[in-house]
């Protein structure tokens, strides 16, 4: 990982116009962040930027979305700086520097400003706060180590949650846990104990290199131990063909659904974060009962057309052979 001196407001926006081609969104009179020297400055400056009023939200919102005006994607931009850094600074306990942090969080939110549809009915910031967390969790996941941290969401949701949960439960001792502080936590955060206990490991030890000798008077290497315990390419080629086949049932299935119900269940289960019921129903302007009515019948129609299609599918196959 290189070495980033300064990671500025203005040159995080320029990565991300390069990014996704939105050269309009112009950096010039957006506060810089330079450093930790100067983050009591930058925090004081972005605090100068007005807040938006909901009627203003939306106007600025659809003049970006509609004629991609750089003056509007900017005002919608500024006035949520405070909201980036908020949440950047839950995020201190990393060892990374919080002017990357927050810089990352700011091209986070720029992504959200680009893809805010106004008319849908909620709140930029109740929309770009996902894609903030989300920029800063994989900024930190990249930067905290040489090896990647976490693939799926579950262990993502492991490693930013740890520490706290271990605080709750006051199981702060040195090295590995006690299996009762294991099973706990496995409980608490829904997954195994295994990854608990390697999570555990990897956050309280450093990395190291892999073409250390074994030992100071040795020319052999830990690598060199290393067991090659990879799957073979006839069951990784499996795998695969099964996933796509998977992904074509449920994209096929989906394409069954209203728009509505096709909403309400993405929302509801096929989100890292899933909507609550009531965000929904305010959405809709229905009950939370009947939000989940549903979703429990979006559901159960999803299941039907892809077990329909999985069948109509081998059908074919044992015809033709």
């Amino acid at each position: 990982m290189g070495v980033v001196e300064v990671y500025g407001f203005a040159s995080a926006l320029g990565r991300f116009a390069a990014e996704i081609g939105v050269s309009e969104m112009s950096s010039r009179g957006l506060p810089s962040l330079q450093g930790e020297g100067g983050l009591s400055r930058y925090l004081s400056e972005i605090r100068k930027f007005p807040l938006l009023q909901p009627e203003e939200e939306y106007m600025f919102a659809k003049r970006w979305r509609e004629h991609e005006d750089p003056e509007a994607a900017r005002r919608l931009v500024t006035s949520h700086l405070r909201l980036v850094a908020k949440i950047a600074m839950g995020y201190r306990g990393y060892g990374l520097p919080v002017s990357e942090i927050v810089a990352e969080g700011n091209v986070g939110l720029m992504q959200a400003v680009k893809r805010f549809e106004p008319d849908r009915g909620f709140r930029l910031a109740t929309y770009a706060m996902w894609w903030i967390r989300a920029a800063i969790q994989e900024y930190i996941l990249r930067s905290w180590s040489l090896v990647k941290m976490g693939t799926t969401a579950a262990q993502k949701k492991l490693f930013f949650n740890l520490r706290k949960v271990k605080g709750k439960i006051n199981a702060l001792e040195e090295g590995d846990l006690r299996p009762e502080h294991v099973a706990e936590i496995a409980t608490k955060l829904a997954v195994s104990q295994e990854e608990v206990v390697n999570m555990n490991r990897r956050l309280s030890a450093p990395d190291s290199s892999l073409n250390a000798p074994l030992r100071s008077d040795s020319e052999s290497e830990w690598q060199d131990w290393l067991a090659d315990d990879t799957i073979d390419q006839e069951t990784r080629l499996a795998n695969t063909e099964e996933m796509d086949e998977r992904h074509s049932l449920l994209t096929t299935a989906m394409g069954e659904l209203t728009e509505r119900e096709r909403d309400i269940l993405e929302a509801r289960r096929l989100r890292d974060e899933p909507a609550t019921l009531e965000d929904l129903s305010q959405k809709y302007g229905v009950s939370r009962e009947r939000i989940r009515q549903i979703e429990v019948r979006a559901f159960e129609k999803l299941q039907q057309q892809m077990k329909r299609t999985l069948h109509e599918k081998r059908s074919h196959t044992l015809e033709g052979v």
